[in-house]
């Protein structure tokens, strides 16, 4: 008496539906997620602090903006930039009267993330792709 060995077929077909279906809903379910709550108008204008650590020290620039001039104070020099608004939560500084080269440039700065008090922000020099962040606290 031969004894035959059960035969296991394997609906591919059916694997790949199931596998389809499951990456639909991951991105689905991704791409439903909310985006960080951005309140940009609400620091359009104001009195703010940003630090940082330069060659190891923590560094403090106090600036004021209003809709299309902003007033940096930092290391007692004091200098101006106009505000050009691309978005609400986008806009490009431009030094007034620029002392270097590359004071000349632009600088893009883009909103991330808003707290009621604060706003995280990237920025590069227009038209190279080095990008930093930095944190805003209003101050009034």
């Amino acid at each position: 008496m031969e004894v035959s060995k059960p035969t296991v077929q394997i609906d591919y077909f059916g694997s790949m539906k199931q596998l389809k279906l499951l990456l639909i809903s991951v991105l689905l379910f991704g791409a439903c997620a909310e985006a960080p709550d951005r309140n940009c108008t609400d620091f359009r204008t104001g009195s703010f602090s940003f630090s940082q650590k330069i060659d190891g020290a923590e560094q403090t620039t106090l600036f004021s903006r209003t809709t299309n001039l902003q007033i940096e104070e930092f290391n007692g020099k004091t200098d101006s930039a106009t505000v050009r608004w691309i978005n609400d939560c986008e806009y490009i500084l431009t030094t007034i009267n620029p002392k270097s080269a590359q004071e000349k440039r632009p600088v893009h700065i883009k909103i991330l993330t808003t707290t009621d008090s604060s706003y995280t922000f990237e920025f590069n020099i227009v038209g190279e792709s080095e990008k930093l962040r930095g944190t805003a606290i209003k101050t009034n």
